[in-house]
């Protein structure tokens, strides 16, 4: 079994904290979700999560012009300079201070930050290495407290920059004679959004009381005059010092400066608009505006949108999309394209405002996820949530394609039948639910007689039987899925149900409870215990190798136990509590170290091919075990997210005072960014708190049917790990003699089987593609004959991996028929090696079924469209019927007339 795994992708968050961004093309939007960023591409439908994070949660996310650079900043000030060309972080800087905004200059050559009242302009980094990729130009003084936004002119010669203090600064990017600095005020509340008109120095600013000031200046762009230097005069050794570390200071003041003999720049008030009705308050909280168009976006506290076109301030239309704030707004290069953020619910809507349509509307789970399952051919992955609603995710593209909200409470776990078209979820209402995924409806409901909540679920391999555990009458209910009966009670333990497993083989269901045992369940004979397995402590988790042949229970005391289930004897443990590593949190009196010891594993998974276990539970760590050596192979940190709780070992000792942790010190009260203490005995955060530092846990793990990837629900979302074979050389049986050079002389001899071998024995994905594509259609049946049965099975990997993206369908689906009709009894007598490599294989296939079937459709009634259109319109007439019919329309349309002039005489 190979490690190789590497994070690929972020499910289940769509949006976090921060500001939207569309690309340059504005086909794609790039949203932060925590410490990473997701890049949404709209036109292709594809989402895709970035290899790489900051250490505490982004707040801004400045773009380059070109689309090609992006720096990202998160809440302590600590920025990443990143190219979204090759997904690699190219800088890291420091800025000391939380960032309220960031943005290039149009021209790409200067990005200006804003943190504190202080704004201060840089040069961007360019195409030439350099040691030191920010370098400061200027800082600009002038706000008497925290800065908002910015925005900067076409031409990149002066920046706005809003700010709490209710005023607005224009500053210019040089020195001009007539403009260094200006200050603006005309509002009541804090200066939300401030835009430049385009190719103008006129101004937008909106305020969060709902205030729109419009503001004309005295002279254009083009009218802005170099500065004359006056006499130089020898600066002191602080202001030197001070230039240096700062740059250069421009200190802007309230009443302005003034250079004699030119024209200052000035700026009137040409109007001042309301948002709100009179009477009505709505707490505006983003805004953005598009200059080509002239189309101003702002959204409110209450989740409505509205659009004006300015200057005129005429209302296009308003629309609610949320009950929650509206945290950003982003506009495309087109204007098309709306994307709307808000942080409460984690909602990323793109909204198309000429035809009134949404492009993308997403949503994770809003509290915590539970519990997944991926579908039998690996495709698809069920999501459960303590929000109380059942989400299905397409792997493939990232997207949340059905959501069911039947549930009235949280969801303790979810599975996909053998089928895959439907999958189950348990809750705590007291219901066990079935949906269909092919008309997305909720076409079962299982209830027991007296009411209980449900903890786990399982169903049998043959889809026909659901079992559910209760917390609370520590019985086992088990209903017919086709009739919905309730057809047992299972009694006997003697403590709540934690976990539920039917093996894969037989009809045998296992059952772990906190009272210390394992129940195996015979189905067939009515039901009956056929062996209880005594454990050292209370159970947490249990699941049954693909083959049924072992089972793995992991219990309280941090151990993972191993039984053959048909001899009921214990084969093997493991101790994984010291590999488990906690953290510390924030309100913890004990350290790290003492806290490991009450800790354990919460979940439990078998890889593919059986010959590991992965592991989870309330850690930052995924262990994955041998099981054969008892050995750790490989631990895997699911986040390096330091905003979460219990991510170090050590709590910070310069935090700590003789009053407590300064972590905990309740500070921005009247903000809403206060820290409470959670009541005695919550475990996922006080949710009647102003704000609460989530802690980071795996909450649920499942391997990929395929063997390529596996996911962890954690406190981030859902975590894809995939096996990155693009950097790992690998190769299988290699010789001196085993060369690129002697499998293409092989290619050109028409040896083709041993161009194949030799090609598998180095292991090179695009050099086997190469070989494969050389082999003439004729030759395929022969070359499968012929190949040795070690490298069928290679084939047939190979197969399913490049079926994915190829776009040679016909040619590769040849060979996968051909090899499996071929070599199809030899292949049966090694089902269970083999089993990942056909899933994947089928996953393949199915994927573009439902792509070809979707475009023949479409082909198919544009056809018959284009045919019934033809029939309608293509029948000839001649010249006598024209006249006909224009001498009959005319006689109705005058007897219609008077008939008309009749009916307004007699009324």
């Amino acid at each position: 079994m190979k490690f190789a795994y590497r994070f690929s992708n972020l499910l289940g968050t769509v949006y976090r904290h921060g500001n939207l961004t569309f690309s340059k093309d504005g086909n794609s939007v790039i949203s932060p979700v925590g410490n990473r960023i997701s890049v949404f591409d709209l036109k292709n439908n594809k989402s895709e999560t970035l290899p790489l994070a900051t250490t505490k949660n982004i707040t801004c996310v400045g773009l380059s012009p070109d689309g090609n650079l992006a720096i990202l900043v998160d809440e302590d000030g600590a920025a990443l300079l990143v190219s979204l060309v090759t997904r690699a972080i190219l800088h890291h800087f420091h800025f000391h201070k939380p960032v309220h905004c960031i943005q290039f200059s149009p021209d790409g050559r200067k990005f200006v930050v804003t943190k504190d009242n202080v704004a201060l302009m840089y040069h961007a980094p360019g195409k030439r290495r350099e040691f030191n990729a920010f370098v400061l130009d200027k800082s600009y003084y002038g706000p008497y407290d925290e800065t908002t936004c910015i925005d900067w002119t076409d031409d990149s010669k002066c920046f706005v920059v809003g700010s709490k203090d209710m005023t607005t600064w224009v500053f210019g990017a040089e020195r001009w004679g007539n403009l260094v600095y200006y200050n603006i005020g005309g509002h009541k509340d804090v200066i939300i959004g401030c835009f430049f008109e385009e190719d103008s120095l006129d101004l937008y600013t909106v305020s969060q009381d709902g205030t729109l000031c419009v503001w004309e200046c005295n002279i254009s762009l083009e009218g802005l005059e170099p500065r004359v230097h006056k006499k130089t005069v020898q600066p002191t050794e602080e202001a030197s010092s001070m230039e240096g570390k700062e740059g250069e200071i421009i200190q802007g003041k309230a009443n302005g400066e003034k250079q004699e003999g030119s024209k200052d720049v000035k700026y009137q008030r040409k109007g001042k608009y309301f948002f709100n009705k009179e009477g009505d308050f709505n707490r505006l909280t983003a805004a953005a505006f598009h200059k080509t168009t002239h189309l101003l976006v702002t959204g409110f506290a209450s989740g409505i949108f509205h659009l004006h076109e300015l200057p005129e301030f005429n209302l296009i239309h308003s629309l609610s999309i949320s009950d929650q704030r509206i945290a950003s707004i982003s506009i495309n290069g087109t204007g098309d394209w709306i994307a709307f953020g808000c942080a409460g619910l984690g909602q990323l809507l793109v909204w198309e405002w000429q035809s009134e349509s949404y492009v993308l509307k997403q949503q994770g789970h809003f509290n915590n996820m539970v519990a997944l399952t991926y579908s039998p051919d690996g495709q698809y992955i069920g999501t459960g949530g303590d929000d109380a609603k059942v989400k299905v995710w397409n792997t493939n593209t990232g997207f949340c394609f059905v959501t069911f909200t039947e549930h009235t409470s949280g969801i303790t776990a979810v599975t996909f039948t053998s089928s895959g078209f439907v999958i189950m979820s348990a809750s705590r209402d007291g219901t066990v639910r079935a949906f269909d995924l092919h008309r997305y409806r909720n076409f079962r409901t299982f209830t027991s007689p007296r009411p209980t909540q449900f903890s786990c679920l399982a169903v049998d391999s043959s889809g026909e039987i659901v079992s559910a555990g209760s917390q609370d009458s520590f019985e086992v209910f088990v209903w017919s899925v086709q009739t919905g009966r309730l057809l047992e009670i299972l009694a006997g333990h003697e403590g709540p149900i934690s976990c539920l497993s039917f093996s894969p083989v037989q009809s045998i269901l296992a059952s772990t409870s906190w009272d210390k045992t394992v129940k195996l369940w015979d189905m067939y004979d009515s039901w009956k215990t056929k062996e209880t397995l005594p454990l050292t402590s209370d159970a947490l988790a249990v699941t049954y190798r693909a083959d049924g042949k072992e089972l793995a229970v992991a219990t309280l005391d941090g151990e993972i136990t191993f039984w053959d289930p048909q001899n009921a004897v214990q084969i093997g443990s493991i101790t994984g509590r010291h590999d488990l590593q906690m953290g510390r949190k924030e309100t913890d009196k004990i350290t790290a170290k003492h806290a490991a010891k009450g800790k354990s594993f919460t979940t439990l998974c078998y890889s593919a091919d059986g010959l590991s276990i992965l592991a989870g539970g309330q850690s930052k760590f995924v262990c994955i075990y041998n099981i054969s050596e008892k050995i750790l192979m490989k631990k895997f940190e699911i986040s390096c997210n330091l905003s979460l709780d219990a991510m170090e070992e050590y709590l910070d000792r310069r935090k700590m005072t003789e009053f407590g942790s300064l972590a905990l010190v309740d500070e921005g009260t009247g903000d809403g960014d206060g820290v409470t203490l959670s009541l005695p005995g919550v475990r996922k955060g006080d949710m009647s708190s102003r704000y609460f530092k989530p802690e980071i846990r795996v909450s649920s793990l499942c391997f990929s049917p395929t063997g390529r990837s596996w996911a962890a629900t954690s406190t981030e979302g859902l975590l894809i790990h995939s096996l990155d074979t693009t950097l790992v050389f690998d190769p299988f049986d290699l010789d001196l003699d085993v060369t690129p050079s002697s499998v293409r002389q092989q290619l050109r001899l028409a040896q083709y089987t041993a161009a194949i071998v030799l090609a598998f024995r180095l292991n090179e994905k695009k050099l086997t593609q190469e070989v494969l594509e050389a082999i003439p259609n004729a030759e395929i049946d022969v070359v499968c004959s012929s190949l040795p049965d070690m490298y069928v099975e290679k084939l047939l990997q190979f197969l399913a991996t490049t079926l994915e993206s190829s776009r040679h369908l016909q040619f590769y689906m040849t060979w996968a028929e051909r090899l499996l009709t071929l070599h199809g009894q030899k292949l049966k007598a090694r089902s269970a090696t083999i089993l990942p490599g056909i899933q994947s294989l089928q996953k393949s296939i199915q994927m573009h079924f439902e792509d070809l079937s979707k475009l023949c459709d479409w082909n198919r009634y544009n056809i018959r469209y284009a045919l019934a259109l033809s029939k309608q319109h293509g029948m000839k007439r001649s010249a006598t019927d024209f006249l006909h019919q224009d001498k009959s329309s005319a006689m109705s349309d005058l007897t219609s007339e008077q008939s008309m002039e009749g009916t307004e005489m007699y009324i």
